[in-house]
């Protein structure tokens, strides 16, 4: 079964707005704003409500491992650990700034699959087989751009699945863990990469305080501020966040 993506941008304002009262008001056809029409779309009414409550569990997953949000917490937490700052960002802090930014890098995704897929269906004028498959195609084009081909290659293996002319011919099972490995690797590297000035400063800190015999606080403690300091002073945040949405923006995996 092809995963449903093509409801979320209205999802996501229907739960924020929607309430009890407002539920026992809506016609019976529809659901958060979405209105279900029987016969146009070739899946009867109570089976599209259970494929979208479906959706609505999975949305939170597909949002963590399916958008830019992946990299970018991976990165932001790998950064936070080479700082030395303990929970400082805290989780909740770097979740919501990288959830922001993946808004703000779906935002033409998000669009086109609006536009494309969910408009022509609420009017009556696609089936829903057809609503997915314009669904898919967008998210399926965003994800091969930063999928390297060699993780495409082994899950095509793993699926025992020959290697198609076109790329845009590769089913969403393989994209999707492609996609994920492709990001997991990319963000252990921006993140090794981080990690190097800050171990310099470590190391340089360990020696002195080791060589003149100052025991008493531990080296961590006493580079913490300097990491910090240098951190502060290259304006590290602007620097992260520009490299790291210039690398989306680019097409750059």
């Amino acid at each position: 079964m092809r995963l449903n993506f093509h409801f979320y941008p209205r999802l996501l304002s229907g739960i924020a707005l929607a309430t009890a009262p407002a539920l026992a008001q809506q016609p019976a056809d529809s659901l958060l704003g979405l209105r279900f029409v029987p016969g146009a779309t070739g899946v009867n009414v109570p089976l599209q409500i259970v494929m979208l409550l479906t959706a609505l569990v999975l949305l939170p997953a597909m949002v963590m491992t399916l958008t830019p949000f992946l990299r970018l917490v991976v990165v932001f937490h790998f950064l936070r650990q080479a700082l030395g700052t303990q929970t400082t960002p805290s989780n909740q802090v770097l979740v919501g700034m990288s959830l922001f930014l993946t808004m703000l890098l779906m935002q033409p995704v998000g669009q086109q699959i609006y536009e494309g897929a969910y408009l022509p269906y609420e009017r009556g004028q696609i089936s829903f087989s057809e609503a997915l498959d314009r669904t898919a195609l967008p998210l399926q084009s965003f994800l091969l751009r930063y999928t390297r081909e060699k993780d495409l290659q082994l899950f095509l293996e793993m699926a025992q699945l020959p290697k198609p002319a076109n790329a845009s011919k590769l089913p969403f099972r393989v994209v999707a863990p492609a996609y994920v490995l492709s990001e997991l690797q990319t963000g252990f590297q921006i993140g090794a990469v981080l990690f190097l000035p800050f171990l310099v400063i470590d190391l340089l800190v360990a020696s002195i305080t080791l060589s003149i015999g100052m025991v008493q606080l531990p080296p961590v403690m006493i580079s913490a501020p300097f990491k910090i300091l240098l951190f502060v002073l290259a304006d590290g945040w602007n620097l992260v966040v520009g490299s790291l949405m210039k690398g989306f923006l680019g097409g750059v995996g």
